[in-house]
């Protein structure tokens, strides 16, 4: 269990099962890359957080996207599979993780002969997923938001005003009274740190689930975490969320919203109180681009890919057909 291995995949076309390191931004970083058809488009996933590196568990809900597209796992800088201890607090910065994210793009597109690629974007994933969507439209087929970040701030006090609601909703006293007497303050991690606790467990990142039954369990049997990657992924996650909360926090896509190039879709839990809906459908309103659409996951919260992997996969394969021509 302590040394990572990759299953080949049974295909009638060359097919690719791979994990590999890239360097990007002058660090070695780990990419998951699988599918069926190394000709099929590609499927490039920014993950959440920051630091919620997703190669550990995430092909487990990937199984039938890799039919149809080669999908993109990557661990960015800091976190997962791509922490090392060599790597400085100031080194992870919106516009490092973006130039990192564009050299990716680049080099995917050179590997694979292809000139185009789908880009997802998850929670913090959807910061990157806008401004390389902006950075480099001639790279980009479509960009779809999951979880999708509109205004930090007003996100987390509609979220923080969620978990009292709720709380007092359930008769949930101890909740309640925690949250109550917890200063709102989101730039401090120990404030997030509470609240986001009391939001998983009341329903507003996961509905019926907790983030461990849902998806760190799987990373227990994930073919590309070892044991030792498992016991590192919480500190590199915390690292990369303490390194990078204070810039994430002043996002603002509301004040000046940007003009795409590309087709833009964006998915929305209806009980998402993490990056809540309700922004996501104002960014939705207001935004300009060639074409865009707005699709409700109504069994989901925040983690839409995961909560419901049919769904999302059903809705990815209509935005194939709409927007790539083989």
């Amino acid at each position: 269990m302590f040394k990572r291995r990759t299953k080949k995949i049974v295909s009638a076309f060359e097919s690719i099962a791979s994990l590999e390191e890239v360097e990007l931004g002058g660090t070695k970083q780990f990419v998951l890359m699988r599918g069926e058809n190394i000709e099929n488009p590609i499927m490039l996933f920014l993950h959440r957080g920051p630091g919620t590196a997703q190669i550990g568990f995430a092909p487990k809900f990937q199984r039938k996207l890799e039919k149809d597209f080669l999908v993109v796992n990557w661990d960015q800088k800091g976190a997962g599979i791509s922490y090392s201890p060599s790597i400085k607090k100031e080194e992870l910065t919106i516009e490092n993780m973006l130039s990192d994210a564009v050299q990716l793009i680049e080099y995917l597109l050179k590997r694979f002969n292809q000139s185009k690629l789908f880009l997802v974007g998850h929670s913090w994933g959807t910061v990157l997923g806008i401004l390389a969507a902006q950075k480099c439209p001639q790279y980009i087929y479509s960009y779809i938001g999951i979880g999708q970040v509109v205004n930090m701030k007003a996100g987390e006090k509609i979220s923080y005003e969620y978990t009292i609601n709720k709380a007092k909703e359930l008769n949930n006293d101890k909740a309640f009274k925690e949250l109550t007497e917890l200063k709102y303050n989101p730039t401090d991690m120990n404030y997030l740190i509470a609240q986001r606790r009391w939001l998983t467990r009341l329903g507003g990142s996961a509905i019926g689930v907790s983030d461990y039954q849902l998806i760190y369990s799987n990373m227990f049997f994930a073919n590309e975490y070892t044991m030792k990657d498992w016991f590192a992924y919480m500190k590199a996650g915390r690292f990369s969320l303490e390194s990078m909360w204070g810039q994430v926090i002043e996002v603002d896509f509301l004040k000046n919203t940007p003009r795409f190039e590309v087709p833009v879709y964006i998915f929305a839990g209806r009980q998402d109180y993490q990056t809540p809906s309700e922004l996501a459908k104002r960014f939705y309103d207001v935004l300009e681009c060639p074409h865009k659409e707005f699709v409700w996951f109504e069994k989901s919260a925040h983690l839409i890919s995961f909560e419901e992997p049919e769904k999302f996969y059903n809705e990815c394969i209509k935005i194939k057909t709409e927007g790539w021509i083989s």
